[in-house]
């Protein structure tokens, strides 16, 4: 079942990733998506973490539809982090 829209974390700079979650039945699901992720799926390099926000909102649908894929395919466990990495965009294209 897919996921379905939660809120925005933010970014994080130790991990160098952008957060946000979703919703499985009513059950929050953390995400992360790292710099490289976002920058590959909007063909570019090296985005100052200051756009990440910006970025995350323009691409937020196929964020979101990777970040289910992954999380059906994993079957995650409870309070695990679904994490988009460069490897899911391009097996995503």
């Amino acid at each position: 079942m897919p996921l379905t829209r939660g809120r925005i974390v933010g970014y994080d700079d130790e991990r160098l990733a952008f957060g946000f979650t979703m919703l499985n039945d009513g059950e929050t699901v953390d995400c992360q998506i790292s710099d490289a992720a976002m920058d590959e799926l909007a063909g570019v390099r090296g985005s100052p973490s200051t756009v990440r926000q910006a970025q995350f909102l323009e691409h937020r649908d196929a964020i979101e539809q990777i970040a289910s894929r992954l999380f059906d395919e994993s079957r995650a466990v409870k309070g695990s982090v679904v994490r988009i990495f460069t490897r899911h965009i391009s097996a995503n294209r």
